[in-house]
């Protein structure tokens, strides 16, 4: 496997810790007046998504964690499992609902999405950056209500909720940023 040095590592970097797979959210290279220089950082554990902060010598060396990404198409649930087909193998993968929950609000089925694995075991799931849904529910825009920048709630096919303008009605077709979940546009 191949190894940096903690006073190498940068915002983004996925290393294993303690037999855990992390990436750094935050870091810092501090340098005091008295004593030797340390790395500060702030990593989140991929699998779980819990934060830790932790200080490095510059010279420890971590081991790198190589992830693998692939476009995968989301099929259908039966209750207990999300099934997943690999568009290139069209081998099917089951993953349960903590792996899937927060990618799960922006994607129906047949649409595609990112799969990461590490060491051919896949642990997480996220939609493509822009996605396309149709609004389910949605009060009628209050005449009066449309001068200032005044939103409203919907709810769109996945059963997401999110504030949109006025002017978007129930039955349009709305572009949301999923990194964000705030609407973009209509469509």
């Amino acid at each position: 496997m191949a190894q940096i040095m903690a006073g190498d590592i940068r915002k983004g970097v996925t290393f294993l810790y303690e037999g855990k797979i992390m990436t750094i959210v935050e870091f810092q290279h501090v340098k005091p007046g008295k004593g030797a220089a340390f790395v500060r950082t702030k990593m989140k554990n991929v699998v779980d998504g819990r934060t830790l902060e932790n200080t490095f010598n510059p010279t420890d060396k971590l081991e790198l964690a190589h992830i693998e990404t692939k476009e995968m198409e989301y099929l259908y649930t039966d209750g207990e499992f999300y099934y997943f087909m690999d568009k290139e193998t069209y081998e099917q993968i089951p993953l349960n609902h903590s792996q899937v929950e927060d990618a799960l609000q922006f994607v129906k089925e047949n649409g595609t999405v990112k799969m990461k694995f590490f060491q051919g075991s896949p642990f997480s799931v996220e939609p493509e950056n822009f996605v396309e849904l149709l609004i389910t529910i949605c009060e009628p825009a209050v005449v009066g209500n449309t001068a200032t920048n005044a939103t409203k709630p919907a709810t769109v096919e996945t059963g997401y909720e999110l504030m949109v303008p006025m002017f978007v009605n129930e039955g349009d077709t709305i572009r949301i940023d999923t990194r964000t979940g705030e609407y973009m546009s209509r469509v």
